[in-house]
């Protein structure tokens, strides 16, 4: 899956338990009617990627959904949690190029109309 919008904040990497894991939070605004802020977790050697993205940019992030199942030991209630990991981000995509738009109409009064019509015929539908 891919998210768009633009970088809002790029959160400092965080270290935790001794076996020295690795986690960076990013946080991009969607850009669409209702704009949404969407957390998305990078990490282990992942976290390096935002290293040269900054808020304002417009990025396009890859992403994989997260679900884990909790049973907490004090009430034996199973809970269950969700997180948006990211694996690649990159800019996004500018406006097209001109060379690939399409090239102008002429204008309707560039068009001369047919002289070799027969004025008898103008009004025959060919169907």
């Amino acid at each position: 899956m891919e998210v768009e919008g633009k970088v809002k904040l790029v959160g400092e990497t965080q270290t935790f338990g001794s076996n020295g894991f690795r986690k960076r939070e990013l946080v991009i605004t969607t850009e669409e009617q209702y704009p949404q802020h969407i957390m998305i977790e990078f990490v282990q050697d992942k976290t390096d990627l935002l290293n040269s993205y900054a808020p304002g940019q417009d990025v396009k992030v890859s992403i994989n959904l997260r679900g884990r199942e909790w049973l907490d030991p004090k009430t034996n209630i199973t809970k269950y949690f969700n997180s948006i990991q990211g694996w690649r981000i990159e800019g996004a995509a500018q406006a097209a190029p001109a060379a690939n738009a399409m090239p102008p109409m002429p204008p309707a009064d560039a068009f001369e109309p047919a002289s070799d019509l027969n004025q008898a015929d103008h009004d025959d539908l060919p169907f």
